[in-house]
Formats: structure tokens, sequence, C-alpha cells
């Protein structure tokens, strides 16, 4: 690949982002014969077909998304310095674009994130959410700094990056009053037979926590099943059935849901990874977010009620790194 041209590339930037030659021309005030020569010239240069036609507009290639997601950023940067020097000469804003599994509870990935709010440096999150492979594909392909999950990157992902465990928590139970009342055995016999809302598929805590319950002899009705965490805690908040979720925010569940706590246990631990193409991590927001998981927020991961918990059995899944 011969040495990159920075004109050409502004010039497929702003094509790519009109979506067609004719509209790139009059937001640069030059003539969409001298945009499409631009092009043509950029692409022969590169070896790489980055347009092809689709209707009256024109669609990126996939090679065409690689080089926007790298002009995105280039000229994202080139803003940035523009802002800097006329601005705030002696401050940087410091970027972070951080991956969530959409299986990571909300209130958990905002307690993970919260400590690089507190940097002294100004901070820019670029937060997205979304399936744990495509946020993988897209920490591969360097759109991503971080990505936050609820289970290590699995051996057989064809993706160069690394495993960083956060924490673990317990695991605790939740009802509305009046659906706790209508199964008022202790816990954990009140799950039997009791409607209850499970974590889709993708979720690592699903083959878990039925294992448990297969171990407890529970069989409780499935009322619903969920990717998305924050939409299976508020059909709980509707009653529409008990739930589960990390002990280390039960407080924060209770509170914003408006739901009672029925019972924990030590025998599910649920464990959050930062994964990044880093076998260490530098970046300073992610250091943050990693030294405050590790140094606090998951130290006491069992709610203050004893009556509530069950005993560890010695199924504790190994800290070892992966």
């Amino acid at each position: 690949m011969s040495n990159l041209n920075y004109k050409h590339l502004y010039y497929f930037w702003a094509v790519a982002k009109a979506g067609s030659i004719a509209r790139a021309s009059e937001q640069l005030h030059l003539t969409p014969q001298t945009i499409s020569g631009q092009l043509s010239l950029f692409e022969q240069t590169q070896g790489e077909t980055l347009f092809r036609k689709s209707g009256r507009n024109l669609a990126l290639t996939e090679a065409g998304r690689l080089v926007l997601s790298y002009a995105e950023d280039i000229f994202a940067l080139g803003q940035e310095l523009e802002e800097v020097l006329h601005h705030r000469p002696t401050e940087r804003t410091l970027q972070l674009r951080v991956g969530v599994s959409d299986a990571v509870p909300k209130i958990v990935a905002y307690k993970l994130l919260e400590p690089a709010l507190q940097l002294s440096q100004t901070l820019r999150i670029n937060c997205r959410e979304g399936k744990f492979d495509i946020l993988l594909a897209d920490l591969a392909a360097h759109k991503l700094d971080v990505v936050i999950s609820d289970s290590p990157m699995p051996a057989t992902t064809k993706v160069r990056a690394y495993n960083h465990l956060l924490g673990e928590s317990s695991v605790s139970f939740f009802a509305t009053s009046a659906l706790r009342q209508q199964y008022p055995a202790d816990f954990p016999a009140c799950l039997d037979a009791a409607p209850f809302l499970f974590p889709g598929e993708d979720a690592a805590m699903r083959s878990v926590l039925q294992q448990w319950m297969d171990q407890q002899g529970l069989r409780p009705r499935i009322a619903g099943e969920f990717d998305d965490s924050a939409l299976m805690s508020a059909f709980g908040q509707a009653g529409a059935g008990m739930f589960a979720a990390p002990s280390v925010i039960a407080d924060m569940v209770m509170r914003q849901y408006d739901v009672n706590l029925i019972g924990s246990t030590d025998e599910i631990r649920e464990r959050f990874f930062a994964i990044s193409v880093q076998r260490k991590l530098t970046h300073p927001a992610v250091l943050a977010i990693s030294h405050a998981a590790q140094g606090s927020l998951f130290r006491a991961s069992t709610p203050s009620d004893p009556s509530t918990a069950t005993h560890p059995v010695g199924n504790k899944m190994s800290d070892e790194e992966m």
C-alpha cells in the first residue's frame, strides 16, 4: 500500500458521510468530476474498491467501512486538536470507546464506568451496547478500546485479545411485595413453581442459574426470557416474575425497581471482564475502571441481610485469567 494521501482520505470521508458524490460536492464546493476523480485515484493507490452503487447513492464495501472507521477517528482527533489550540490550550480530552455486552446489567455497567468519570482529565465516553461477538469484532478492528462482558472471550474466537477479570459477585433474587406474598415459603423454596424471568441464552449466568435450581430441586415457571437485563428488571418491577441480579447492585435494584430482596446465594458467582487487545491495560480510563472494580466495587458483594443467604458449596469458578 502506498503512502496515504490525507486529502484523498478527506474526500472519501465526505462522500461516505454524505452518501453520494453530488451531495458531497455541494458541501465541499467542488465539482462532482473533481471528487469522482480524486476518489478513483484514492482507490487505485490503496488497491481497494471502497464504494459500490446502491440506486442513486453509494454504499460502502467492507474495505470502505474499515477505512471509514479510521477516517472517523483521524478527523475527530483533528477537530479535537483545533478545539484544544483555540479554546483549551492546557487540556486534551481523553477518548474512551467502550462496548458493553447487552447481557451486562445496566447498573453494573454504570458502576464499572463511573470511576473513569472521576479522572482529573476531561473524558469523552463513546459507549456502545450490543451482542458480544459483534463487539469483539469491533474491538479487533480497533473501533473500541475495551469490551465489558459477563464472560471471558471464548477460546475459539479468532480475535487476538486478552481477558482481564474485574471482579465477581454473588447473586440475589428479587420480587414485588405482591408476588412475594403469593409464594411465602422461605428462600430458596419460594422460587419453586413461581413465575421467573430468565436471562437470555447469551448471558453467562443463564446456564449456571438453571444448574443451581436443578441442584436445589426447584422448578420455577419460566415467565419470560430477556437478552436485555434492564428490560427483564422492568418486567420484574411490573410483577411479571421473580428475577436475579448480581448482589453487588442489590441495593440499587431495590431502589430503582421498587422490589424486595427475597434471597441470595454464593453458590452462583457472576463474573465481569474487561477485554482488550492489550495484554496489559494502559488506557488511563480503563485502568481507573479496573482498579476501582478490584479495589472496592466487588469487595462486598453479598447483601447485608444474612437471613436470606444460602451457603457456598465450593463450585466457585477459578480467578485465573484466561
